[in-house]
């Protein structure tokens, strides 16, 4: 679509999670109606139904709820911006949310929960898992239900999640009910493609999270209990300092197991970790330090790669900072502070 292509509204409310799933599919067609298009001068069908709503919209610092806010603006609906912050996130993701990020959208909110991460690993003398996802929970979830209940009246959480990021986003809707925070969630992007989003942070001029450009594909959690090889191969290289806390946080919390352990006259069987086992061939916790020695082995976990390949070149050239191949263009330099 160019940018003179407006394409009429459709004459559609916005759907109850309890009504009819004809009217999700109406709102859906809606707001992929609007998509791309600059904002209208007169107030659009969309703007008339989300009046009587407190629109939020989650930001993380990455690039996809950055999107959702930037399509936010570009369809002319005022909102809130919101970070929850879990005290775990890589010092350049802070100081691009409280820089270039407020720079282009505007004020950012920042609410946190009673804990940081490490905080609550270390009352509950455990790591979360799979099955123990306590710091969605109590780090996310909780502050945000309590963050949009204080608004008083109809809340619309607006998250940035795109359906092609994982096979479990693609199983979700546009739009729905959402028990946890108690309020509709509004998935604007869901059928967006990264190149979607790279092209509204050019639209807008705003820069990505630095921690794209060496590479990472995500950033939320630094690093999140369901980091892939790469993405833990890429931290060790980037960010040691993190590896030195996590190994020392693995120390404190398998301590506090072995005292438990020994109160019932028992002996802790294994160390504590905060990655499960990657090979699966136990599913005990891995010490921080055979992870990393895992993130550089080839596909199958046990040859060593001594020459593995940085993904820092693709994160430039993914954002379009890059104009020839790797071999041919001076790297990227850019500043990471802890």
């Amino acid at each position: 679509m160019n940018e003179t292509d407006h394409r009429p509204i459709a004459d559609s409310k916005i759907p109850d999670s309890r009504a009819p799933a004809g009217e999700a599919q109406k709102f859906s067609a809606l707001s992929q109606s609007l998509k791309q298009d600059p904002p209208r001068e007169t107030r659009s069908p969309l703007q008339e139904h989300l009046a009587g709503y407190q629109v939020v919209a989650s930001v993380s610092g990455g690039k996809d709820s950055a999107a959702a806010a930037l399509y936010l603006r570009e369809l002319g609906i005022e909102h809130r911006r919101v970070f929850l912050d879990t005290g775990w996130e890589h010092p350049a993701t802070y100081e691009y949310l409280r820089g270039e990020l407020t720079r282009v959208l505007g004020r950012i909110e920042e609410i946190r929960g009673p804990l940081s991460m490490v905080e609550l690993v270390l009352l509950k003398g455990m790591f979360p898992s799979r099955r123990r996802r306590f710091c969605t929970e109590q780090l996310k979830i909780l502050p945000m239900r309590r963050y949009l209940s204080a608004l008083g009246g109809e809340a619309l959480n607006v998250v940035g999640i795109r359906a092609e990021e994982s096979k479990a986003r693609s199983l979700l809707p546009e739009w729905e009910w959402s028990e946890a925070v108690d309020c509709d969630v509004w998935r604007p992007l869901i059928a967006w493609s990264l190149d979607d989003v790279i092209a509204i942070h050019k639209r807008h001029g705003l820069k990505p999270n630095p921690l794209y450009l060496l590479g990472a594909n995500r950033v939320g959690c630094w690093p999140c209990i369901f980091a892939r090889k790469a993405e833990i191969r890429l931290m060790a290289d980037i960010d040691p300092g993190r590896i030195a806390e996590l190994r020392e946080l693995e120390h404190r919390v398998t301590a506090q197991a072995a005292a438990r352990y020994q109160e019932k006259g028992e002996t802790l069987q294994y160390h504590r970790g905060w990655f499960q086992a990657p090979l699966g061939e136990s599913g005990e916790p891995w010490p921080i330090d055979q992870v990393v020695t895992w993130s550089r082995t080839a596909r199958g976990g046990r040859q060593l790669e001594l020459f593995a390949p940085s993904d820092g070149d693709a994160g430039c050239m993914r954002w379009g900072l890059c104009e020839t191949d790797a071999a041919e263009t001076p790297h990227l330099v850019v500043s990471i502070k802890r």
